[in-house]
């Protein structure tokens, strides 16, 4: 048979891994065959079905072998591990792709890779009822969105709350489903999980807006909470029980309707929900001043009695001063480009020999100056083509 694949995707935090490992245990409670993939480079998918354990990743097993020289006997034993929830035969399957330690690498490149090892090893033929991957969805890396963009999930499921980042990463997730869908791509949403239900409503508001339907609210619970910390499952706690028992029914048996069209805010729709708006104008910018602490004053001219000057050179300076009234505050001479002075606009002009045409060179740069046109250099060697940038 071929696995059913769903992908859940949420904000990192949310609450996403531990709903998942609910789901997939109560499916496996329901006697359905089922493989939890971890596709998260912190590797804590897993953790609640397996008291705890942190399993070791698919990447890592990999290196190992490498290492060893012997990456061609990496076989299922070494990435996929097994628990029985009861001790009678109810099974979790469970793996962790992992990534590279922080700091080291490109998490999505890690889930990419671990795919392309399950996938050679025969995942879609395995005889499972479901592999639901539990995936980060609050990057936009590529790697991460790997189901989707491979049409490798058939359905994708959003966990969010009501706070606003989980809501933005939900909003984000939509909006990466209907780019692939544009391009072919198979997979869809079939619906929003709202994980630590409030009442507050502000969820609700947003997924009608995207047209996205809600198919389970799970309250927040301070005992769930605590199991979670615990990395326990919640089926010992009755009404815990019944949700995640209900929702596996529906799900199994495909009691919902998977909407046509959804549709993502802009920044401005998304912000509406909250009672926010963005200002039509932007912030103050920053000046130098601001980041070095330093009070500006005056731009302080070069001191024309420095005998390190010919007076060729202090003519010009003396002319641009006089001609365009601005302050020159860096002045050398040099063998290949002759007088070049610095003003206090921040441009440079390179002057060349200082007794050659020096009235046009002031007229071009008196003109290039109040132009209005930014630049940062004028080489006014040639007047015939001088050159500007």
């Amino acid at each position: 048979m071929t696995p059913r694949m769903i992908a859940i995707y949420g904000k990192g935090g949310i609450g996403k891994s531990f709903f998942t490992a609910n789901l997939t245990g109560k499916m496996a409670l329901k006697g359905l065959r089922v493989l939890q993939l971890g596709c998260d480079p912190k590797h804590d998918s897993c953790n609640a079905l397996f008291d705890g354990r942190s399993l070791p990743t698919i990447g890592d097993q990999w290196r190992l072998m490498k290492e060893a020289g012997r990456e061609k006997e990496l076989d299922v034993g070494h990435l996929i591990y097994r628990t029985d929830l009861t001790g009678k035969g109810h099974v979790v399957f469970g793996a962790e792709l992992g990534g590279p330690e922080v700091g080291r690498g490109c998490g999505g490149r890690g889930i990419s890779f671990g795919f392309g090892l399950l996938e050679e090893r025969g995942m879609a033929g395995w005889a499972l009822d479901y592999i639901v991957m539990d995936f980060l969805g609050d990057v936009v890396c590529g790697g991460f969105a790997t189901p989707i963009a491979k049409s490798m999930a058939e359905e994708i499921i959003i966990v969010a709350s009501h706070d606003r980042m989980s809501l933005y990463a939900a909003n984000n997730i939509v909006r990466a489903v209907n780019y692939f869908a544009g391009m072919g791509g198979k997979s869809r949403v079939i619906g929003m999980v709202l994980n630590r239900d409030d009442g507050s409503g502000v969820a609700e508001r947003f997924a009608e807006q995207v047209g996205l339907p809600i198919l389970l609210k799970v309250p927040y619970n301070p005992a769930a909470r605590a199991l979670s910390d615990r990395c326990k499952l919640l089926f010992e706690l009755p009404e815990m029980d019944a949700l995640f028992d209900q929702f596996v029914n529906k799900i199994h048996y495909r009691d919902y309707t998977t909407p046509d069209q959804l549709n993502p805010l802009e920044y401005a729709e998304f912000l509406e929900v909250f009672g926010a708006a963005e200002p039509p104008d932007l912030p103050q910018s920053a000046t130098l001043e601001d980041l070095t602490g330093r009070v500006a004053g005056p731009a302080q001219s070069v001191d024309l009695n420095s005998p390190d000057y010919s007076d060729d050179a202090r003519l010009i300076v003396r002319r641009i001063m006089a001609d365009m009234g601005l302050t020159v505050t860096r002045l050398i001479e040099e063998p290949e480009r002759g007088v070049v002075v610095t003003s206090e606009q921040g441009w440079e002009a390179i002057f060349g020999n200082p007794r050659e045409e020096i009235d046009a060179k002031i007229a071009i740069l008196s003109a290039l100056s109040h132009s209005g046109e930014k630049f940062r250099l004028a080489d006014l060697r040639h007047t015939a083509a001088p050159f500007y940038e």
